[in-house]
């Protein structure tokens, strides 16, 4: 079987790589950069640890400062105005997940005719086309929207979030220094921790697995799951810093070449109607969600819960696919995980949400990648549990 492997053609990686970044676009012929990132990197004086570097090559770069977290197709078609005024050459996603998608998806819509709706692109229509290259540079450890060929838009006339895929979202270049994220504060720490978690684990469950991807999905797996804690605990731990944000890239690299699966397909919706940060929400459902699957796919859940560090070696497989179940709630609770409710969301509305949410997630088409392929009713189901908790 052929199996098409996709990467970004350069990934600078470690400890002020981020100086770098002139030096890079230069090696590809860019000297135009538009700067996309959102209004705390500008007003906290982030961004400029961006600029600088292309300042010293000497660059006049753009800045799009209006992203938005979940990013919407409004905001892309504004980030698209402000592409158009300009004349750019290479567009720069500085930040997290959401200005990395956002810089993904203008780049995607400025190669389609005048007028044409982000839903255009949304899967499986397949977005291969990008009117001009993205380079990104995560600040975050958890996306990995930086290795993909994915972005994520929601459509904000329906309320939903669209998985949009193809060659046309997967990075030229990624810059990807530890030491942007020693400011996090904890719940964001969290939150893109377990979201990197759960990139690694459900590629490494996901039907469309193969080699390579399992190789990227297995190493991640082992940098992320003993450091969790540890940075959430100490945010100026190197070490653990360290081990998170390039666990984070190789999380992003095993799903870009094997996609996600069941707990990604019901996170969206919830994101969409009730704007649930990606990571918290993917965190929310993770147990639940591993417990149905596990009969599924046994033997690869407790190979999980070995690299992860919550099994031994010689525990039999039922045993080690226990510990994972046990390890994800103790998970939940030491990095202070709320369920649904807890998080504030009312049950009149999400139940009167459920059949839109579980419809929502069946055509993704993510939930059709996981080992025990749900039918609406079990996502209903489900969705009931996680709001139990």
């Amino acid at each position: 079987m052929v199996q098409p492997i996709l990467a970004p053609r350069q990934m600078l990686i470690g400890g002020g790589s981020l100086a770098r970044l002139g030096a890079l676009l230069r090696q590809f012929g860019l000297s135009r950069p538009l700067v996309v990132t959102d209004p705390w990197m500008v007003s906290s004086g982030m961004v400029e640890r961006c600029l600088a570097p292309l300042r010293a090559e000497g660059m006049a770069p753009g800045l799009f400062s209006e992203t938005v977290p979940d990013p919407t197709d409004t905001v892309v078609e504004a980030g698209l105005r402000a592409l158009r005024a300009g004349d750019y050459d290479v567009l720069i996603g500085f930040g997290g997940g959401s200005p990395m998608d956002t810089a993904k998806a203008m780049a995607i819509l400025a190669a389609a005719p005048e007028g044409t709706k982000m839903r255009a692109f949304k899967a499986p229509a397949a977005a291969d086309r990008a009117a001009l290259p993205v380079i990104c540079v995560p600040t975050t450890a958890g996306t990995g929207s930086e290795a993909t060929r994915f972005t994520v838009i929601t459509d904000s006339e329906r309320d939903e979030k669209m998985l949009i895929a193809g060659l046309g979202a997967l990075p030229l270049a990624a810059v990807v220094d530890h030491e942007l994220t020693f400011s996090l504060p904890p719940r964001i720490t969290a939150d893109t921790g377990i979201d990197s978690l759960t990139h690694a684990l459900e590629a490494f469950v996901s039907r469309r697995a193969n080699p390579v991807s399992d190789m990227y999905a297995r190493e991640a797996m082992r940098l992320i799951g003993p450091m969790l804690r540890p940075v959430h605990a100490d945010g100026a731990d190197a070490r653990a810093r360290e081990a998170m944000m390039l666990g984070a890239t190789l999380a992003g690299l095993a799903f870009s070449n094997a996609s996600v699966a069941l707990v990604h397909g019901m996170s969206r919706p919830i994101g969409a109607h009730f704007h649930v940060p990606h990571g918290l929400s993917n965190a929310m459902l993770l147990p639940a969600v591993t417990a149905y699957s596990l009969p599924a796919a046994l033997p690869r859940y407790a190979e999980a819960a070995r690299l992860i560090g919550c099994a031994r070696a010689e525990d039999a497989d039922q045993v080690a696919g226990a510990k994972l179940l046990e390890e994800l709630r103790a998970l939940n609770r030491d990095l202070a995980v709320p369920t649904p409710a807890a998080h504030g969301i009312p049950q009149e509305r999400w139940e009167a949400l459920l059949p839109t949410m579980a419809e929502q997630a069946l055509a993704s088409g993510s939930p059709a990648n996981n080992p025990r392929v749900p039918s609406a009713e079990e996502i209903l189901a489900l969705y009931r549990e996680v709001w139990r908790g």
